[in-house]
């Protein structure tokens, strides 16, 4: 496959990632648009606003359909078409919802999470061909930013939206947007698409090829595995931490949602400084630092007490965000550099199935615990101990790299 990087007509890096970054900001409406609405669709249809909690596993059950298909649709249509593509299925799904039934929330939930899928593979991809090796871990972390850097733009938007034009107009913006984004790609398409094979089928076979990297190489399914620990951490944190703290710390919504809003600013900052950290240090020992940090705050978070100054939460909240929100991008570029030559699409489809599974499972396995123990406790050390695995995952990928370091060079 030729490179994007060697062609002369090929865009600047700088500005692949504007556009990356201007899709995960477009496409966090597949996961946001409907929860962050919820009171007013619930007033609307007479749904419990609790319902759109199971709207991100929805998503994330989605993405379990299209994920393993990325690699044979980037051969196929190309990153950039697949991109497009896939902002037109979350405006599709976006749109559903605007017809207020329950099936179709669900409906929508499912077709955004479809449409969600293959970002993050063609985004890796187009990457993989164009970072320098020595910021590579930067320019995967800066493309991931898009995602909370998304939450906060929906938080911001949808709202607004909402109470002018109504719960629909507030959805149905969301949509647009996502389709203004998707046109937007268009002129990045003849240059990044150019070696693309429209002839590559897409079917079962593709995505057993995608999945069957998870069994075939050891190093990727590692990877995998980390990932889904650590975004057990991630999701469950980002999900509970403001009912947590009006249930548990009685604290009043405006004061929950401002620290959840500075952990998710926390995350933004984070996925940048630990991909520059790991650029000069190494990916692997980032990682395991930050698994060993999210440990840390997540065992605060459940020791916390409505006595404890909130000062103190707010700190905890925010290296919970820094930490648990600010891994994604120096484990995508590991994931890159692991990946069989010409199939870092497929790796990261893998990778993104694995964890869209543990999306799916987690937030039940939360709200298990904290409905059998009637406290966050024990859910703020199962993130605990979820991170932990993942460090204990990457010792073996630690060690691997320390040896590789030490062997000398053969001639």
């Amino acid at each position: 496959m030729a490179s994007h990087a060697t062609r002369g007509s090929a865009p600047s890096i700088s500005l692949v990632l504007i556009a990356l970054l201007g899709t995960h900001l477009a496409a966090m409406g597949a996961f946001l648009g409907v929860p962050v609405l919820a009171p007013l669709i619930a007033e609307d249809t007479g749904l419990p606003p609790g319902l759109a909690g199971i709207n991100v596993a929805l998503v994330y059950a989605g993405s379990l359909l299209s994920g393993p298909l990325t690699g044979p649709l980037i051969a196929r249509l190309g990153p950039v078409r697949l991109c497009q593509a896939a902002l037109a299925v979350i405006a599709l799904g976006l749109m559903v919802a605007t017809l207020g039934h329950p099936a179709a929330l669900v409906a929508s939930a499912l077709i955004g999470g479809v449409g969600h899928g293959p970002l993050t593979p063609a985004g890796s991809h187009l990457l993989h061909d164009m970072a320098p090796q020595r910021s590579r871990s930067l320019v995967f972390s800066v493309k991931q930013t898009g995602v909370p850097g998304g939450a906060m733009l929906i938080g911001m938007i949808a709202p607004p939206l909402g109470l002018a034009l109504g719960w629909r107009g507030g959805v149905a913006g969301l949509a647009l947007l996502a389709v203004m984004t998707a046109l937007a790609l268009q002129p990045l398409r003849r240059s990044l698409d150019a070696d693309r094979d429209p002839t590559t089928k897409v079917g079962l076979a593709g995505a057993k090829a995608s999945l069957g990297l998870f069994r075939s190489q050891p190093k990727l399914r590692a990877i995998a595995l980390v990932g889904a620990a650590f975004g057990v951490s991630q999701f469950c944190f980002s999900s509970f931490f403001v009912v947590f703290q009006t249930e548990i710390l009685h604290y009043d919504l405006l004061l929950a949602g401002l620290n959840l809003s500075l952990a998710q600013a926390a995350g933004v900052a984070g996925r940048v400084l630990w991909g520059l950290v790991a650029d000069i240090v190494g990916p692997l020992f980032v990682l395991s630092g930050l698994g060993l940090a999210t440990a840390a705050a997540a065992v605060t978070l459940a020791l916390a007490e409505p006595g404890w100054p909130p000062v103190l939460v707010a700190g905890a909240g925010v290296a919970m965000g820094a930490t648990a929100i600010g891994w994604n991008g120096v484990l995508l570029s590991e994931t890159a550099r692991l990946a069989p030559v010409g199939q870092v699409g497929a790796a990261t489809g893998m990778l993104s199935f694995v964890f869209a599974l543990a999306m799916v499972v987690a937030p039940t396995g939360f709200s298990g615990l904290v409905q059998a123990t009637s406290t966050y406790v024990a859910g703020f050390l199962a993130c605990a101990a979820s991170a932990l695995i993942g460090v204990f995952l990457l010792a073996p990928l630690r060690r691997s790299a320390a040896a590789t370091v030490r062997s000398p060079q053969r001639p």
